[in-house]
């Protein structure tokens, strides 16, 4: 799972249908902590409160502009930094570079684009300095494997899903400890994981699917009735 998908990103543009198409791709993307501003004003304020890990601002705002707010921001904040404009002249690209933005994207753009450069600016700032191997661990007869997201088991492979990989990672890391409901699902929809109880209990049950002998009597993600869950004799198998 690819990690700085979990990094607050914020918007800030005065055109709600630029705000709107941006959000909406970085979802579609896997990035689900994002926020938006149509002004100077509100988004010093995100800003300030909400800490976003980057940022993608416009430089024309109605109470001000992009290149002051970014001074502002540089005053609290290191977080990197991506500028829309509708003007393309060198003279503003330098400036925003200089005054520290990480990249300058001119309007009008193309989603994939806006999003590839702002992956590989939170890549560059944000990515582990070495490849952590995530762990493969034995249920009995059945081989979780989470570095490459499936599950073998006598008939063959099981893919995981992306919400399946981070439960079952998350419930691997603290093994024989119960997890409650909402750590899961923290673990998995990030801050906006009010309400996903019962999504998750149906994860769940699609999991055990792959990795127990018998789905109806789970001997290895067990309930822990009013807390969470629990794995149970995981034996990691290197």
């Amino acid at each position: 799972m690819d990690m700085v998908k979990n990094k607050k990103i914020l918007i800030v543009d005065d055109e709600p249908d630029i705000r709107e198409m941006i959000e909406r791709f970085l979802r579609k993307e896997g990035f689900f902590r994002v926020y938006k501003a149509d002004n100077y004003a509100d988004a010093l304020s995100l800003c300030r409160y909400e800490k976003p890990d980057a940022a993608i601002l416009d430089v024309m705002l109605p109470d001000g502009d992009g290149f002051s707010l970014l001074s502002s921001i540089r005053s609290f904040s290191d977080m990197p930094v991506l500028f829309l404009s509708a003007r393309g002249e060198d003279e503003d690209r330098l400036l925003g570079l200089g005054l520290g933005a990480d990249d300058y994207v001119v309007k009008p753009f193309l989603p994939r684009e806006l999003i590839l450069r702002l992956m590989a600016v939170l890549k560059r700032v944000y990515g582990a300095p070495a490849v952590e191997r995530l762990p493969v661990f034995r249920l009995e007869s059945q081989v979780v494997d989470l570095e490459g997201s499936v599950v073998r088991r006598e008939g063959g492979e099981l893919p995981l899903t992306a919400k399946e990989h981070a439960i079952l990672l998350k419930l691997y890391e603290n093994r024989g400890r119960i997890v409650t409901s909402d750590a899961l699902c923290r673990a998995v929809w990030g801050d906006e994981s009010y309400g996903y109880e019962n999504t998750l209990m149906v994860h769940v049950r699609r999991i055990r699917e792959k990795i127990e002998e018998d789905p109806s009597k789970p001997a290895h993600l067990l309930t822990v009735r009013g807390l969470g869950y629990k794995l149970a004799a995981a034996r990691e198998t290197r």
